[in-house]
């Protein structure tokens, strides 16, 4: 069986506080790319993972990274061999191993079904987690695992993703936030919510890796309905018109900076 583990996007991001736990209260909006990582599984005596692709080396140790650990957290009779194709940058803003996490819990409930309190396992791997398990666009409240639905009117837009291949921690990034709420996520279509927003931690994200300004100026001069920075960065987004104003930008770019990476996709 094989499964895509969508890259993950926040369209918005807002920080609203600082809790006492140490994490932060958000809102969000989560979109979700139609590419990613891409995972395969078959049964075995035991459960292994074995990692390839371009950014293979970076996932860590294949018996503790996210995908091991999400097979660990989840009944299943037998044993699974997973096979993680690493396409996406680590460390980006895309939720790479929360994707991962939710692309394991995926083929678990295709085979075996999910227990019943599979939301709190995905939890307990990453705030990210329940909603790569749905990769379906939502708003998200508390550390981002309050999940509502709504008007998904930007399924099918093109988006190109960029990355400079500059990891940033996201634990950094949090604590360089000033911690002024600046207002609550819009309410309205997922277009309406996107355009009216913003994502909170790219000045703190910048003042770590100036790189990032670079990324959304190169993004920005081609023009798009939307450019930002997802997550913690360093990767940015935009959103086009139509896929021939995305690929033309995802040229632009490559030639004016060959080394940065690039993903092509669109919405789901």
């Amino acid at each position: 069986m094989r499964e895509t583990a969508y890259a993950k996007l926040n369209l918005a991001l807002h920080v609203r506080k600082r809790r006492e736990d140490g994490y932060h209260e958000l809102e969000t909006l989560f979109a979700f790319c139609e590419h990613g990582d891409v995972l395969s599984a078959s049964p075995a005596e035991r459960d292994e993972v074995r990692t390839n692709g371009e950014f293979a080396d970076l996932v860590g140790d294949p018996g503790d990274n996210l995908v091991a650990r999400a097979l660990n957290a989840l009944p299943h009779p037998g044993g699974l061999s997973i096979t993680l194709e690493k396409n996406l940058p680590v460390a980006a803003g895309l939720g790479g191993g929360s994707a991962d996490a939710g692309a394991v819990f995926r083929l678990v409930e295709q085979m075996h079904g999910l227990p019943e309190d599979w939301q709190e396992r995905a939890l307990k791997l990453g705030a990210d987690v329940p909603a790569c398990v749905a990769s379906e666009m939502a708003v998200g409240r508390g550390v981002g695992e309050e999940l509502a639905p709504l008007d998904n009117d930007l399924a099918g837009t093109p988006v190109l993703l960029v990355n400079p291949r500059v990891a940033l921690s996201t634990g950094p990034v949090f604590r360089a936030w000033d911690g002024k709420d600046r207002g609550a996520l819009p309410e309205g279509t997922a277009s309406q919510i996107a355009q009216a927003g913003r994502n909170d931690l790219e000045d703190p994200a910048i003042s770590i890796c100036p790189v990032i300004a670079d990324v959304l100026a190169a993004l920005r001069d081609t023009a798009p309905d939307l450019a930002r920075m997802s997550g913690s960065g360093a990767t940015c987004f935009a959103l086009y018109p139509d896929a021939a104003a995305r690929d033309a930008a995802a040229r632009a770019i490559a030639t004016r900076k060959p080394g940065w990476w690039q993903m092509a996709s669109v919405l789901r």
